[in-house]
């Protein structure tokens, strides 16, 4: 790859990106603008997929709210993401929980917990 490209993305890239991956329950703090105002609008939710390698690694984070499953894919190195705060580790056997869409009620959300080592 372009040195100069290399050396831009490196500089744009976050230093503090917790170690969590699918399956994981997570707390997004993503900041919202609104006319002229910027707040801090927490989604929280579980991993279900995550995608991309460096600068444009993604993922995907699923939650149930009034009934209905809601998914918001976010950029990890964004500036408008402020952190991202692990809850609970899962223990899953895929790389994509894409079946947990299919799932209605406490199966939607029920993912075992990780016994940490």
């Amino acid at each position: 790859m372009n040195p100069i490209v290399t050396k831009i993305s490196a500089e744009q890239m976050k230093k503090n990106v917790p170690d969590f991956a699918v399956g994981d329950t997570v707390k997004v703090h993503a900041k919202v603008v609104e006319g002229d105002k910027e707040r801090i609008q927490i989604f929280s939710g579980v991993v279900i997929a995550r995608r991309g390698a460096g600068l444009r690694q993604t993922f995907t984070v699923r939650r149930i709210s009034y009934g209905e499953g809601v998914e918001r894919v976010f950029p990890i190195h964004s500036p408008r993401i402020e952190r991202i705060q692990v809850e609970q580790r899962g223990k899953v056997r895929r790389a994509k929980l894409y079946y947990l869409r299919r799932r209605i009620g406490k199966g939607a959300v029920q993912v075992k917990e990780r016994a940490e080592a």
